[in-house]
């Protein structure tokens, strides 16, 4: 960043000692955008996850509401699920002196863990024939987030030792079946902090050769929206769908951010800064060449379009008049996912129980370019593999062996099956090499490697 970057109205030639002292800070931290700021978190299922993300058109469980919410007719009653992703790897550094320092997620595993929640009802399954085939749901879940600690002394300790970003998504949504051929499905994204999750601000740290610890922090609420559409136009002799088409866009927002700067704990000045999050499209087919009483077979193909063109500059202004902006320059990118999943519907070893098994394959290009690199957020080029298992107990059957589902005797609230599923993600990115960055401190080698474990339960009422 070049100092004619920094706006100070009336002071410009002859900046009092404290607008020099906050300059700084600001040059320190706001080198380049809070690249944690878009950091996309794919995983948002655990079926989903076992296929390499590739579920948009197939959409059949309580995720439905993040991957394809027009999905959520094909569920029926109640649902619900939950879900946790245990995040873990990191980056090694290797500076164009040899230097090698390592970072990881805050910790052994990134916290707070990427979660989710969600929760499905088919109005007419519950009495509200009137409603026609209209369904309603619910979800929270992390579809950006960041959490990243450098371990030691870099020569970049001066734009981030330490970063995280709580930030949360409540979507509200609603489906509705026009047809056996057709569903569509509207909802909004509200994209919102909890204090009760990661200090609920985003939270920014790093070394000021001049104030010592420096942390720029902010908070903010903005709302968005995505619409999405099934459509089936062939289905098996049961009715089940054979092929599936799905689409979804997912509106681009700019969170705005109220926060703090301080140096070594104490609040210099207020600070205003911005999110901005991408439009996202998304065009998915599934086919099942196996499809019957006892066996499903699936295949699906997804890709998504991510426009982060839209994040050009990160602007940081201060109370005291102070204004840093940055170029950032960031360009769109696409993102290609391959899935499957084999069922076995009525196993002869447990024929009160669904096993499924599922893999997956996922390739996304970086939209980062090596001038505005930042190392917050170590992004290349990258691919991903999936591997899946799903467990799904039902007519009078037990889950674990304790709980019992699928009996109708049992009461209204006794749930008709309860499932569970596990994935692991691997994400190998391709070593970053980086020169003629703004800040040459940020030059150098990076090289990420990330692996995922995620695990929902689900219950179906």
């Amino acid at each position: 960043m070049r100092d004619t970057d920094l706006i100070a109205p009336s002071m410009a030639e002859h900046p009092p000692f404290h607008t020099r002292f906050l300059t700084c800070i600001v040059l320190c931290i706001a080198h380049t955008s809070a690249l944690g700021d878009a950091y996309r978190i794919p995983y948002q299922g655990a079926a989903a996850a076992g296929q390499g993300e590739a579920f948009a058109a197939q959409a059949d469980d309580a995720s439905a509401l993040h991957y394809n919410p027009a999905g959520i007719t094909q569920l029926q009653g109640v649902r619900v699920s939950a879900g946790i992703n245990l995040v873990g790897g990191g980056t090694t550094y290797t500076s164009p002196t040899g230097f090698k320092s390592q970072s990881d997620f805050a910790g052994d595993f990134a916290f707070p863990a990427p979660s989710n929640l969600y929760l499905t009802a088919r109005l007419k399954d519950l009495g509200f024939q009137a409603l026609g085939p209209l369904s309603l749901g619910i979800g929270v879940n992390s579809p950006y987030g960041l959490a990243v600690r450098y371990n030691g002394e870099t020569p970049f300790s001066n734009v981030v030792t330490r970063s995280k970003l709580p930030l949360l998504d409540v979507k509200p949504t609603l489906a509705y079946e026009i047809n056996d051929m057709l569903s569509v499905g509207f909802g909004l994204d509200i994209y919102t902090f909890a204090s009760f999750i990661g200090g609920g601000k985003y939270q920014r740290r790093a070394r000021s050769p001049t104030a010592g610890t420096a942390e720029l922090n902010g908070e903010g609420t903005a709302v968005g929206f995505n619409a999405s559409l099934l459509l089936t136009p062939l289905r098996t002799a049961e009715g089940k769908p054979r092929l599936n088409f799905g689409f979804v866009y997912r509106s681009g927002e700019r969170l705005g951010l109220d926060g703090d700067i301080l140096a070594n704990g104490s609040r210099l000045a207020k600070a205003k800064s911005a999110l901005e999050l991408p439009e996202v499209v998304v065009g998915a087919i599934a086919f099942w060449p196996i499809r019957d009483r006892l066996h499903e077979w699936k295949l699906e193909y997804d890709m998504e379009f991510v426009g982060w063109d839209s994040f050009q500059s990160f602007d940081v202004k201060l109370s005291n008049g102070v204004q840093s902006k940055t170029p950032q320059r960031w360009h769109s990118v696409y993102s290609a996912s391959f899935g499957t999943e084999y069922k076995w519907l009525e196993p002869s070893a447990l024929p009160q129980w669904e096993i499924a098994l599922r893999a997956g394959f996922q390739h996304s290009d970086s939209p980062i370019p090596s001038d505005t690199f930042n190392p917050e957020l170590t992004d290349s080029d990258w691919n991903g593999i999936a591997l899946g298992l799903g467990l799904n107990c039902k007519d009078q059957g037990r889950f674990l062996g304790l709980i019992s589902c699928g009996n109708a005797d049992s009461g209204p609230l006794t749930a008709k099956n309860i499932g569970m599923d596990l994935a692991f993600q691997a994400f190998f990115f391709d070593p970053r090499q980086i020169s003629g960055n703004t800040n040459a401190k940020v030059n150098g080698t990076y090289q990420t490697t990330v692996f995922v474990g995620s695990l929902n339960f689900h219950l179906g009422y």
